[in-house]
Order: structure tokens, then C-alpha cells, then sequence
């Protein structure tokens, strides 16, 4: 993502509101430059760090939630 689709996201932010901007992507200087000027709070999260989150957090998901998302733990030896 660049910085104009950032901008066009910090724009519809109201006053108060806290942003998450996900782009399995990744984002451009740019844009994170303009996240973190943005007088809202706007996090961006990028692929690897949506799989971190899903991962760290899927045992304490509702059941609809975790079958719109199905994830199998496998565990490899050392």
C-alpha cells in the first residue's frame, strides 16, 4: 500500500476513532510515514504480522470464528 490509500483511510477517520489498516501487501515508507503522522491512532499491520496475531490469539476465539478460519496446529520435531 502507498501513501495515498493511506491517506484516503486516515481521511474517513472521525476524531477519536482508532485505525487498523491491514495489507497482506505490505506498505510503502511512505505510507508508514503517513501513519505515523496521522493525528488519529492508525496501526498498520502487514501479512506476516496478521498470521502472528491470528496465531497468538485463534485459542481464544469464538467457534464461528475459528470455522470462517480453520487452522491446524502441527508440531515439527527439533
Amino acid at each position: 500500500m502507498g501513501a495515498p490509500e493511506v491517506r484516503s483511510f486516515i481521511g474517513g477517520l472521525r476524531d477519536g476513532d482508532r485505525g487498523l489498516y491491514v495489507s497482506t501487501g505490505g506498505f510503502s515508507r511512505e505510507a508508514m510515514y503517513e501513519a505515523a503522522r496521522a493525528k488519529q491512532h492508525l496501526a498498520l499491520m502487514d501479512m506476516d504480522a496478521l498470521a502472528r496475531t491470528v496465531l497468538e490469539y485463534y485459542d481464544h476465539m469464538d467457534l464461528n470464528s475459528r470455522s470462517l478460519l480453520p487452522v491446524r496446529k502441527i508440531y515439527w520435531p527439533d
